[in-house]
């Protein structure tokens, strides 16, 4: 038994879920409980369309009662959170995704709308942040400065400049919690997102004279490594990805570059891994490779306690969730 209060929720999932898949979906649970209790730290790797999927609505609590100390998500995550943000009531539910024609996707698409799996989020939207970040960039530029992409999001939502607009809850932004907390935030590829893709063409179109406001997903990588060493000196830290891809596989590398490439031996490895991955299971596959694959390239050890959970992570996130938050 650990030492976190059990909820209905975790009760349930801890009655029903007996078996199988879903005996990990418990074990990584309790064990991501009894890191916490042992003064460890929680790493998020988060890929997928989870913000769209509004995992916010745990995820947010979970960072505000520091169940969560730093994620590294992709550039999507990071912005469409505040899509959803300011946007949620002109979203298009779209619940009979799997039997649209192509010519029921270019009549949406004509509509300015993009569609993400069962949702669509309105063009008019991600312009309206790209119209309040773009000043923000062209000021950093103007006074050589260089921040990260979520820098300047973090900056915007403090400003109070967005709340005007606010359209879903505000508690159920995670992005807002880490603003709020200045979590420690890693978004490697942001160039691979829509917003990543308007600073782009801003460049192009002369609106920005350059790249040079954005730091580099090198100099992410640079900061990881100073943020473990640091926190992984006084803490245990865990690893506790949602799919795979740039997000998990960036993060998760930080061990052995500080280990192997930098010979720094007393660096701990990863105290705790859990995927949530759809991905088959396949050694030709990185978001499928099991965790086993993971020590030989200096990550985990052999005693580190490493989970697999296949299945949808919007089911199964928000009850591991659960379970830590006591709910």
């Amino acid at each position: 038994m650990t030492s976190a209060t059990l909820g209905p929720v975790g009760a349930f999932v801890r009655e029903h879920f007996r078996h199988f898949n879903a005996a990990v979906v418990v074990r990584a649970g309790e064990a991501y409980v009894e890191l916490l209790a042992q003064g460890g730290r929680m790493f998020l790797a988060m890929a997928g369309a989870m913000s769209t999927a509004e995992l916010g609505r745990s995820l947010a609590e979970m960072i505000r009662r520091d169940k969560v100390h730093a994620i590294c998500c992709t550039g999507a995550n990071l912005e469409e959170d505040l899509f959803n943000l300011i946007g949620q009531r002109d979203y298009v539910q779209v619940p009979e995704y799997r039997h649209l024609t192509p010519r029921e996707e270019e009549a949406l698409m004509r509509r300015g709308l993009n569609r993400v799996t069962d949702v669509c989020i309105p063009e008019h939207v991600m312009m309206q942040v790209h119209d309040r970040l773009l000043p923000r960039w062209q000021a950093a530029e103007r006074a050589g400065q260089r921040k990260f992409p979520h820098e300047y999001v973090y900056e915007l939502l403090r400003s109070g400049e967005l709340e005007p607009l606010y359209q879903a809850d505000p508690r159920h932004s995670w992005l807002l919690a880490a603003a709020q907390r200045n979590l420690p935030l890693f978004v490697p590829g942001w160039e691979d997102s829509t917003l990543g893709n308007l600073f782009v063409a801003r460049v192009a179109d002369g609106s920005l004279q350059g790249v040079q406001c954005i730091r580099t997903g090198l100099e992410a990588m640079l900061e990881l490594t100073r943020w473990y060493e640091q926190t992984s000196a006084h803490h245990p830290i865990g690893f506790f990805q949602i799919g795979g891809g740039i997000a998990g596989d960036f993060a998760v590398c930080v061990v052995p570059l500080l280990r192997q490439d930098l010979k720094r031996t007393h660096v701990p490895l990863w105290a705790y891994f859990c995927q949530i991955s759809d991905s088959t299971t396949s050694y030709g596959s990185y978001s499928g490779a099991v965790p086993n694959e993971k020590i030989t390239w200096g990550k985990l050890g052999p005693d580190t306690p490493r989970f697999v959970i296949e299945s949808d992570a919007t089911v199964i996130a928000p009850l591991i969730f659960a379970r830590v938050l006591g709910w």
